[in-house]
């Protein structure tokens, strides 16, 4: 026998009895978006290595450490996409999507950075996104939040958390990082080594450090908010007002920062407890200045993403997605002919009555075998159709959750009955 062929580390099968909670939240994402005038764009999984070079920044962990990058067969460097906003932007300057127009937009797909795999974090991993350009004012900053908690009450996920905090302008946060620089400089030798290493590479990032011998100190340390510029602090003013006019609570979190060089002002996650480390299911934020970096016309934007499998594990946890629907019938083939027959007839009854759903047993096997399989697909009838019933072109429907008689069924009357008890059934 052949040796099997591993998987490869950090990048994962999903199995069919995870994947309705996939699709459960992937349906609830997508029609509350389109709800509200979102629209999806579906972006590639590769791009030139030079995209995330300039937007994600030269001297971040990502491009440092964690993208996919290989040389193609023309001596081009491209690299796998370890998120998509850089993709999206580069997206609306090649189609010319920011010339005078605003757009909401959102993705879906799988990301890809080389890391320790741990829970919650993988090589690949997926992610769901929505991104909003053109739009200047703390207003979309607003929306985009607020889809976020229609989505969680759509889910069924009532305890995640919002957290707040705005960046400012690059010119401020210039100015407090100098701040932070000298601060961190006066304790030094209190540092962990990747906070001393941040220190001369993006210190802000420190903050977001999640030793916690280093929590004290990091608490300690100048706060963002206090050194904000008049119009970031204005737009941070309203945004909060337009939430508290809602009632969606948040928390303020000074020490909210983000990875990626591109964010400004308003920054935000949705966080959980239940995760462990790795408890921000979603994270997002403004970056007004993407897309004149990348070449476009200089042009407002903020977006979110969210994990996937992050809230698959707490879907799943608290049993909240709910069970696959069993097919309405089961067909039942008995003997050679019947066993020819039954495709057309299973494909007449899809066609007449497209809600439908029905399984057609395949695998030969004897009478009872044939039965259990129907009992175990959790149909509501086994239709069974033997040489007999060909003859007479009828159908025996034999109930198999309801204590009740099986009765035979014309064929010409097999539409009006099935969509009758799969009326009632639903």
């Amino acid at each position: 026998m052949a040796q099997s062929v591993a998987p490869i580390r950090g990048i994962n099968d999903i199995l069919p009895d995870e994947t309705r909670a996939w699709q459960w939240l992937e349906q609830a994402v997508r029609e509350v978006l389109q709800a509200q005038g979102y629209g999806e764009i579906r972006l590639p999984l590769m791009e030139r290595t030079e995209l995330f070079a300039r937007s994600i920044g030269e001297v971040t962990d990502i491009v440092e450490k964690e993208m996919y990058t290989f040389l193609d067969r023309n001596g081009d460097s491209l690299s796998l996409r370890p998120e998509a906003t850089a993709s999206c932007v580069r997206a609306g300057i090649t189609h010319g999507l920011f010339h005078n127009q605003q757009q909401r937009l959102w993705y879906s797909g799988p990301m890809f950075r080389y890391e320790r795999p741990q829970k919650g974090r993988y090589r690949q991993f997926h992610q769901m996104g929505a991104e909003a350009f053109g739009f200047a004012g703390p207003d979309i900053d607003a929306e985009l939040i607020l889809v976020c908690a229609r989505i969680w009450r759509r889910l069924g996920l009532d305890d995640l958390r919002l957290e707040l905090n705005s960046l400012g302008t690059v010119e401020s946060r210039q100015f407090y990082r100098s701040l932070l620089v000298e601060y961190f400089r006066d304790h030094e030798a209190d540092l962990d080594e990747d906070s001393q290493r941040r220190l001369a590479q993006n210190p802000m990032r420190i903050l977001d450090s999640k030793n916690p011998h280093m929590q004290a100190l990091i608490g300690a340390a100048p706060a963002i908010t206090d050194h904000l510029d008049a119009e970031s602090s204005d737009h941070f003013a309203q945004l909060r007002e337009t939430l508290d006019e809602v009632g969606e609570g948040y928390l303020i979190n000074p020490r909210l920062v983000r990875g990626l060089d591109y964010y400004s002002r308003t920054v935000f996650e949705w966080v959980t407890d239940r995760l462990g480390a790795q408890g921000a299911v979603c994270s997002g934020g403004r970056y007004d200045g993407l897309v004149e970096q990348l070449g476009g016309r200089a042009t407002p934007a903020i977006g979110w993403a969210m994990g996937v499998e992050r809230l698959v594990e707490l879907l799943r946890g608290d049993k909240l997605v709910p069970e696959a629907p069993a097919p309405h019938v089961y067909l039942v083939p008995l003997g050679e002919r019947a066993a020819r027959r039954t495709p057309a007839l299973a494909e007449a009854l899809r066609n007449d009555a497209p809600s439908l759903r029905l399984e057609l047993h395949c695998g030969g096997g004897g009478m009872r075998a044939r039965m259990k399989k129907a009992d175990r697909s959790g149909a509501a009838f086994a239709m069974i159709v033997g040489d007999d019933e060909l003859t007479s072109e009828t159908a025996v429907l034999k109930p198999l959750r309801e204590d009740r008689e099986q009765q035979s069924v014309p064929f010409a009357q097999l539409v009006a009955f099935l969509k009758q008890a799969c009326t009632d059934l639903d």
